[in-house]
């Protein structure tokens, strides 16, 4: 019988004849073709022609313990034993919020659901319900999953964003309803009086302020706390919500990026690292405002249910992951990850390239440019620029066997160690030298 190698190519040549464009998510396409996995364990995947990586992406942030971690996996499959899905509720569910709601001040009830972009969509709806407002308030290139409302001018350009004194709100996915877009408002983040003018312009309109306190895709800076403030001093005159998406955010401390802010959001969403390797989203806040999803009330305002929410396989994992993921383990991490951005602020300055780094907590971000962006537009990437980082990367890939996320961002593991830390900034020097005649063009 003839022996057939599975090899990356092969598989993709077959995906092609399945899958629109070989993939179910555009994230993992690279030219010439997608990488599958074939084990993973810790922070290092090894791929189907064996090849051994270091992950620094952790599926886009959701793995705060990296792949296979024993403990969440004995948690997990002691529960699929039992069952996986119910029309009923499970105790996981339960124990679960009960943690949550521990650990973090501003949460006083939650709901589960399957996503960031679901706990995100249902946050704006619920803020709708609460305030009888239509509109929604957004930053200016943030991320916030793919609903109409959320994903506005997430992609906005220099062609289309419009005057800095009241940015455009434009599609991302054609044909998004213009009546949808007429329902956003989108300011600069951090911009303190721009913001306050734009929101002033709506404000019998506004139904929340939706925030994400440190935005990956606006540049992985975080928002200030006088930002906050503001934001929090002009809701509460105007019968609006602060709410903050903290589907990212919430590895950066203890109690997510919102512990060390004055004033807390009314909603928050959450996603990603919280189950524990396993698809979930949360919603949580203040008592009065979830409870327009209360199936108890005289009258159903809001609606809310999912065949998968709260499944007890990604609450039983998050629980467990959360649980590991202590106010020590938090400091560790965070100390890990500034250790790494010092020796890779060290490899930019041994190289002489112009390149600077942003983030917060467990998590950062190259920037092709010496000096660091405080700002959405100062942090977008043009074509050249674009091209140059998706080049780098190939490399890093390809070359050193580091993985990283597409905008040239890592979001660290608990697994990760002091050698792999050498390994991604040694990496990147030898990337910064063989690219330095790029970078210095592009910087002219």
């Amino acid at each position: 019988m003839k022996t057939v190698t599975k090899t990356n190519k092969n598989i993709y040549n077959r995906a092609c004849r399945v899958l629109t464009g070989g993939v179910s998510r555009n994230t993992i396409y690279r030219k010439p073709h997608p990488f599958y996995v074939a084990t993973a364990k810790g922070s290092y995947i090894t791929d189907i022609e064996g090849v051994e990586r270091i992950d620094f992406a952790n599926n886009m942030a959701s793995l705060i313990h990296g792949h296979s971690h024993p403990a969440i996996n004995e948690a997990v499959i002691e529960q699929i034993q039992r069952g996986t899905a119910f029309t009923m509720g499970t105790e996981a569910e339960v124990r679960f919020a009960e943690l949550m709601i521990k650990r973090s001040d501003s949460f006083e009830r939650m709901r589960f659901v399957n996503s960031g972009t679901e706990a995100v969509m249902t946050m704006i709806k619920t803020s709708r319900v609460y305030t009888k407002k239509p509109k929604i308030a957004k930053a200016e290139g943030a991320y916030h999953g793919t609903y109409d409302y959320a994903e506005a001018s997430q992609t906005s350009n220099p062609s289309n964003w419009g005057d800095i004194n009241k940015p455009n709100v434009n599609q991302v996915v054609e044909g998004t309803p213009q009546g949808a877009l007429d329902d956003v408002v989108v300011y600069p983040f951090n911009d303190i009086e721009r913001t306050l003018n734009i929101l002033d312009q709506h404000a019998d309109e506004i139904a929340c302020v939706l925030i994400d306190p440190v935005p990956h895709r606006v540049g992985l800076f975080p928002a200030t706390n006088e930002f906050v403030n503001a934001v929090y001093n002009w809701t509460r005159k105007n019968n609006a919500l602060m709410v903050f998406d903290e589907v990212v955010t919430y590895r950066v401390n203890y109690g997510g990026k919102q512990e060390i802010f004055s004033v807390k959001p009314d909603l928050t969403a959450m996603g990603k690292m919280i189950g524990g390797g396993f698809p979930i989203g949360a919603l949580a806040g203040k008592k009065e405002i979830m409870e327009m999803l209360n199936p108890r009330g005289r009258i159903l305002r809001h609606p809310h249910s999912g065949t998968f929410s709260a499944n007890p396989i990604s609450t039983t994992a998050g629980r467990v992951a959360m649980e590991l993921f202590d106010r020590e383990a938090v400091l560790k991490l965070n100390a890990l990850t500034s250790i790494a951005i010092k020796q890779i602020e060290e490899s930019i300055r041994i190289a002489d390239v112009p390149v600077s780094v942003t983030g917060a907590g467990s998590m950062f971000r190259l920037h092709l440019q010496a000096t660091k962006p405080t700002s959405y537009r100062e942090a977008y990437h043009s074509k050249e620029k674009k091209a140059l980082i998706t080049e780098l990367l190939d490399y890093l890939f390809l070359e050193e066997n580091i993985i990283m996320i597409n905008t040239g961002a890592c979001m660290f593991a608990t697994t990760l160690r002091q050698k792999e830390v050498d390994r991604l900034s040694d990496a990147l020097l030898n990337g910064f030298k063989l690219f330095k005649p790029k970078l210095d063009r592009l910087d002219h």
